[in-house]
């Protein structure tokens, strides 16, 4: 019988990263991680495995690079602040092609912001943070066991794709409890570092495999531009290698898609929405459906590369005529729904950036208020049938 367990969703995700295979964790406290290296400190001595508390995340991320490359699973966890101070490293593991993961608690910002307040801020610095154009995955998750499986997730596409992957969390998740069913040894898929076929056969750009420095074959590894041999490029021979890098995670962006969909045939309204505001979200839909609105829902949990074609496969050939993105942040993911809709339907977007979740209350409104006069007229047929 599967064991039921009340669980913190830092909890969560350090045990996913146990479960996943992680056998190599370098991290700095801060707010709202901490508990994940608390976690990481006590379990993974227990178990053979190595944890270094380091002097900052910069030395944090420069250490699960290394360990990578010795042959180990590796992760780090922190929140803004500490991510800021990681773009360089996260830059360096991208043209690398070193696979670890890398768990961002969000919490308001910028700067020391508001560390015991939530937010969803650091999407496009996710994507984009740093320099350059760099291929990467960004995962985020909406409930505790959710947290679990998508730490998991974060390892088997690490793994897979040879890129550092970031999951998403926020102070509320990370924080939140929640009764689960604790993931039995086997329940859950673990992609285990896969060696190439030959040592002869692993190069830059390559794709499939890898191989740890000292695995047989002599290579080089560098943060410069670099040919298939490891050596410095320049010119069409750069541009060839940031290709390939790139194609290789853009090229499989559904089969990267993890997401959600509640999408009734008669609905008017498609709410958008990851992370925590997923729950508010989904609540929003059953408080429209009492006043005679219909609205759907679409949960994305994998946010880069972004499922353009899952969007407008949402919106074609339905009843959609508006979209809503409710975000704790001034508007980051909307950018890239209203660039994929492209003004096929209007997108609006609702914004928290109090500290505090947004409610179902406020999302209810705010499609009310897009939806504008049928909406009232709709309330006024419900009503009146009510009362016949």
């Amino acid at each position: 019988m599967k064991k039921r367990r009340l669980v913190q969703g830092n909890e969560a995700c350090a045990q996913g990263g146990l479960y996943a295979g992680c056998d190599f964790y370098a991290g700095y406290p801060i707010t709202p991680a901490t508990e994940i290296l608390e976690i990481m400190a006590r379990e993974m001595p227990r178990q053979g495995r190595v944890f270094i508390q380091m002097e900052d995340e910069i030395a944090s991320i420069s250490a699960i690079i290394g360990a990578a490359w010795a042959g180990a699973k590796t992760m780090t966890a922190t929140s803004g602040p500490g991510f800021s101070l990681m773009q360089e490293g996260i830059g360096y593991a991208a043209i690398t092609e070193t696979p670890c993961v890398i768990v961002d608690s969000q919490r308001w910002g910028p700067s020391t912001g508001q560390p015991t307040k939530t937010s969803q801020a650091d999407l496009m610095q996710a994507r984009w943070g740093t320099h350059g154009d760099h291929p990467v995955i960004v995962l985020t998750a909406s409930g505790v066991r959710d947290t679990f499986e998508m730490t998991v997730e974060a390892f088997n596409f690490a793994e897979r794709y040879r890129v550092p992957v970031i999951l998403l969390l926020d102070e509320v998740l990370s924080h939140l409890r929640e009764d689960i069913y604790w993931p039995e040894p086997g329940e859950l898929e673990v992609i285990d570092r896969e060696p190439p076929s030959s040592p002869e056969a692993f190069a830059p750009f390559g794709g499939h495999g890898f191989l740890p420095l000292g695995g047989g074959k002599r290579f080089n590894v560098t943060g410069m531009a670099h040919d298939k041999q490891g050596f410095v490029a320049r010119g069409a021979q750069a541009a060839a290698g940031l290709r390939a890098l790139m194609e290789r995670i853009e090229g499989q962006t559904m089969t990267m898609a993890r997401y959600s969909e509640e999408i009734p045939d008669d609905a008017e309204t498609l709410i958008v929405a990851y992370g925590i505001t997923v729950r508010a979200a989904r609540r929003a839909v059953q408080l429209l459906a009492a006043e005679g609105l219909v609205a759907g829902l679409l949960e994305l949990r994998t946010l880069w590369p972004f499922p353009a074609e899952l969007l407008r496969g949402a919106i074609q050939g339905g009843q959609i005529k508006r979209v809503l993105v409710p975000e704790l942040n001034l508007g980051q993911l909307v950018l890239e729904v209203e660039r994929i809709l492209a003004g096929q339907v209007p997108v609006a977007r609702l914004g928290r950036v109090d500290g505090y979740l947004i409610t179902p209350e406020q999302i209810a409104e705010a499609i009310t208020e897009q939806a504008g006069p049928s909406a009232e007229s709709k309330r006024q047929r419900r009503a009146a049938h009510a009362t016949s």
